[in-house]
């Protein structure tokens, strides 16, 4: 009975203690709880100012002569010194006798065939002298001004039947246009320099024999340079003709100035981009090469009423954050100018306006936010 009683106690009184810790905590007051307040997040922001944005294009290409040539040969013969060295990297002047090819016997089927011309003019001369004495005075200067070594001259021209029935008789004409004919072929032995330029490559060198279709060499113009710029389509409207264009390279120092010459018509559907070309004015090639790469500066038309937002700030390319009544609004724009680091956005958006322009993460439309005007952003 005893051992029971023992047994027994202790579970007694654990049960009256808890009891009696239940009843005290139930007596104790509850102390009042406090309201929670949410605390707005502060973002770097700019009051939005639409102003007059005057647009700028950049755009990138190699610079490219505008008239590049390839020497062909229309003749048959010998390579012969010019008065240039005809190989690669080698300048030359306007007028400059790049090369010829070896004319001793074309000037002999020339002289032939003139001595056959002037044959035939000296027949019918007589008979122009007693039947048309009016027209024997200027086919005999003419005959007087013919030489073997010189170019023949233009052949009279005369309204009268009888005398042309004459000269075809005697085959004056026939005659006449055999020679011009071998003078224009003579022609096609010389290579003159059209401009000034650089000779590319050298196919055949001096003393080559070549044949009729045989490849000399590239020359290019080196007073017609320009750069092709590939530049998106929705920019295109904004480029003004009239404005200089400005070039740089990362390859050679300098800048050089240039204009727009003309503008594609068709886009790449690859890229979405139009063909647009701009010369280098001739002053400012000093110091350039053919086939460096440049970068182009190309000043636009001024965009009215518009504000630059940088490109961080917009989001799915045409939302941003604006902080209105203390909270975030999700807003889109209307953007018509993209720069590399910002855009210019013309419509969606207001003077006054509280423009976000830090990057944003984990945030809500409607969510509490506070404005930090910075001068940055304020600019």
């Amino acid at each position: 009975m005893k051992r029971k009683i023992l047994i027994i106690l202790p579970i007694v009184i654990l049960i009256i203690g808890f009891i009696a810790m239940r009843v005290l905590i139930s007596m104790k007051k509850e102390p009042p709880k406090r309201p929670t307040v949410a605390c707005p997040r502060i973002f770097a922001a700019q009051v939005v100012e639409l102003k007059d944005i005057p647009s700028q294009v950049t755009a990138y290409g190699r610079l490219m002569s505008a008239q590049p040539i390839t020497l062909f040969s229309e003749v048959s013969g010998e390579i012969m010194r010019g008065s240039v060295p005809f190989q690669p990297a080698q300048s030359f002047k306007k007028g400059d006798l790049l090369l010829k090819i070896d004319d001793r016997q074309i000037k002999l089927d020339i002289n032939t065939a003139k001595s056959d011309f002037l044959n035939a003019l000296a027949s019918v001369l007589p008979e122009l002298k007693v039947d048309f004495p009016e027209e024997y005075q200027k086919y005999q200067a003419y005959f007087d001004c013919c030489g073997f070594d010189e170019k023949l001259g233009e052949l009279p021209e005369t309204d009268n039947q009888k005398v042309k029935l004459y000269l075809s008789r005697f085959n004056v004409y026939k005659l006449y246009f055999a020679v011009r004919n071998l003078e224009i072929r003579l022609e096609k032995h010389y290579f003159y320099a059209l401009f000034d330029g650089s000779i590319v490559s050298a196919d055949l060198r001096v003393g080559s024999t070549v044949r009729v279709g045989s490849q000399l060499g590239q020359i290019i113009n080196l007073q017609n340079l320009e750069v092709e710029l590939p530049i998106p389509a929705i920019d295109i409207q904004w480029i003004d003709r009239q404005k200089p264009v400005v070039f740089t390279s990362s390859e050679i120092s300098g800048q050089w100035q240039g204009k727009i010459k003309r503008i594609g018509k068709n886009i790449d559907t690859r890229t979405q981009s139009v063909q647009v070309y701009a010369s280098v004015d001739r002053g400012d090639q000093n110091g350039l090469y053919n086939g460096v790469f440049l970068k182009a500066q190309i000043p636009g038309r001024v965009i009215k009423n518009g504000i630059s937002i940088p490109r961080k700030a917009i989001y799915e390319d045409k939302f941003v954050y604006l902080i209105k009544n203390g909270k975030l609004d999700y807003r889109e724009v209307a953007i018509s100018f993209q720069e590399p680091e910002s855009v210019v956005a013309t419509g969606g958006i207001m003077n006054g306006d509280t423009l976000v322009v830090e990057v944003l993460q984990g945030v809500a439309p409607g969510m509490l936010a506070q404005a930090r005007i910075s001068e940055e952003g304020s600019r």
